[in-house]
């Protein structure tokens, strides 16, 4: 398989990872009965993000990985506030 083609592949994959999330927090909303953010959510958009930062790099797409790069500090900023959430009721 050509270069090529290998890479429209990968941005495939990792587009659809990062639209993964819109599903998961869709269920997680229609289980709760309300709008919630589930932590799968902030997990998909980073790992898709990050995957779709790399698609951009091979691109050379400035203005794609701007946004992707931006977004991956969001979400990485979101897990680590879930984190400290979760490590203050856990302390006795």
């Amino acid at each position: 398989m050509k270069s090529q083609t290998l890479w429209l592949l990968f941005g495939f994959g990792a587009q659809s990872l990062f639209f993964a999330r819109f599903f998961v927090q869709w269920v997680a909303s229609e289980r709760a009965g309300e709008s919630v953010m589930p932590t799968a959510f902030w997990f998909l958009s980073l790992a898709g993000g990050i995957l779709l930062f790399i698609y951009a790099m091979v691109r050379k797409d400035p203005v794609f990985m701007f946004g992707q790069g931006c977004g991956v500090m969001i979400y990485i900023r979101n897990l680590m506030l879930i984190a400290g959430k979760h490590r203050k009721r856990s302390l006795p």
